[in-house]
């Protein structure tokens, strides 16, 4: 399955690249995420509760984040499994400043095993499309948040 999701954060490339390799921001932003212990720099262990269409499942995933152009891409590796199957996947997220904003796109691919592979791909595509969209809006709901506190105290 090959997916790419565009989004559009109204902060400088420079905030959006500091608060994406931020684990606490991580954390909060992934849909579904119980648990998110960072094993090393850059390699972390999750527990994410997913659903997809008429599946529900808790996966444990090692996420890893590679290949890193500061501040304009890098590489997400994710690999994990649950009751319903398996995921194996790359993202790669690419940082373009456009003004005082940033464009996101994010190309992702990813093979899937197990029952979660016998749901239409268009569910497939529809899930994975809505939580990209969901952990972007977090992200950028987290990133102002900080600055709005940081303001207020004077930093």
């Amino acid at each position: 399955m090959k997916i790419e999701h565009k989004y559009t954060f109204g902060l400088p490339r420079n905030i959006v690249w500091k608060y994406l390799m931020n684990k606490d921001v991580l954390k909060k932003s992934i849909p579904g995420c119980r648990k998110f212990v960072e094993r090393s720099k850059g390699v972390y262990d999750a527990e994410v509760e997913m659903s997809i269409g008429p599946l529900q499942d808790v996966f444990t995933l090692e996420i890893r984040i590679g290949d890193q152009e500061k501040p304009s891409s890098f590489r997400l590796y994710m690999q994990g499994k649950g009751g319903v199957g398996e995921i194996h996947g790359t993202a790669d997220m690419l940082l373009q400043e456009s003004g005082s904003s940033t464009k996101v796109n994010c190309l992702a691919e990813a093979q899937i095993t197990g029952a979660l592979a016998l749901i239409g791909e268009r569910i497939q595509e529809s899930g994975a499309k809505k939580g990209l969209d969901s952990f972007f809006q977090t992200v950028e709901k987290e990133i102002k948040g900080t600055l709005y506190q940081l303001r207020r105290s004077g930093r």
